[in-house]
């Protein structure tokens, strides 16, 4: 697969200097130069909103770093997890004197090393709270969803906490909010094609030319199944039903629903997935408060798409709607 790019172990520091010289809203520091936050944090007497994850997935993790999402990112190399020291430090950049919530997908190596980087300045007086994000249905049953790897959804317990925090709750409060968020969503994918790491010799995958899978990960995680490439609508109506089947029925009323590009999947075929999912939700009386559709988590230049649902109730909506500003996520008041 081609690339732009100079060196491979350059691509991640090179991504990273080019995103912050394109939106001088977001600083690049840390000994290792693999933090970003926010060029306004951190905030005296603000709850700060900490995350972090692998390369690979702009927008997500350090381009919803702003006003109203988080305040500051750990970011590790393709498809790896942050550094330790990397966590601390973005912990510290986040701190306003009222504590900081980690909010991170539920990886393992994302787990330990924040963990032990909130061990770490806990020592120092900063108190930090953690939730996962854990919204994947595809990797593990309902009665394990503790174990749920988390994906896209994320940017919505971002959008929920940090609105949340922005308002001037307690870190307490701002935990509360982004745990509601992450409990109330779903998420699934399909894969279309591979993506390849930068300086690897081969494909994450390898998938038929007729082939799709349902419920493959971000970094390429076995999924449901393996079979050959459907068409749009029958793929849409597996997702939804999927997802409904999962989420609670108290939570159906009103729902947000994002759907999102895995990399190389146009806006063309996510509108022609968000055209049936509608239509489905529509049939089934289910209130659609706000669509998203467009690239916000990717895995480099894989084809396919997510969908997200989240069940939202009055204050939910509200924090999601509420002021907003980083690279890729704007609200107005």
């Amino acid at each position: 697969m081609k690339k732009l790019m100079n060196a491979p172990d350059a691509y991640v520091d090179e991504m990273l200097e080019g995103l912050c010289a394109a939106h001088p809203t977001l600083v690049r520091t840390g000994e290792r130069g693999r933090v970003i936050r926010d060029a306004r944090a951190p905030k005296n007497g603000k709850v700060g909103i900490v995350s972090g994850g692998g390369s690979g997935h702009l927008p997500l993790f350090t381009g919803y770093v702003g006003r109203g999402l988080i305040d500051s990112c750990a970011i590790g190399e393709v498809f790896a997890g942050p550094a330790v020291g990397d966590c601390v430090e973005a912990i510290k950049a986040a701190e306003g004197g009222r504590g900081v919530l980690r909010l991170y997908g539920n990886y393992g190596g994302d787990r330990m090393n924040f963990d032990l980087a909130g061990e770490l300045v806990e020592e120092e007086g900063i108190r930090t709270t953690t939730v996962l994000g854990c919204d994947d249905i595809a990797s593990a049953a309902p009665e394990e969803s503790a174990k749920r790897r988390g994906v896209a959804g994320l940017i919505l317990a971002y959008k929920a906490a940090g609105a949340a925090a922005e308002q001037g709750a307690d870190l307490d409060e701002v935990t509360r909010v982004a745990a509601k968020a992450v409990e109330r969503m779903r998420t699934i994918g399909c894969a279309l094609y591979p993506c390849q790491v930068p300086g690897a010799a081969e494909p994450t995958f390898t998938i038929g030319e007729d082939e799709m899978e349902m419920g493959m990960g971000i970094h390429g995680e076995p999924g449901i199944w393996r079979r050959t490439l459907a068409p749009a609508d029958e793929v849409a109506d597996e997702m939804l039903e999927r997802l409904l089947a999962d989420l609670p029925q108290a939570h159906q009323e009103r729902v947000w629903v994002l759907v999102n590009s895995l990399g190389a999947t146009s806006l063309d075929e996510l509108f022609i997935i968000y055209r049936r999912v509608k239509a489905g939700l529509d049939r089934r009386g289910i209130t659609v408060l706000r669509p998203l559709v467009g690239h916000y988590a990717t895995s480099m230049e894989m084809a396919g798409c997510s969908l997200s649902l989240i069940g939202v109730d009055d204050e939910l909506d509200a924090l999601l709607r509420a002021p907003a500003d980083c690279p890729f996520w704007r609200n107005q008041p």
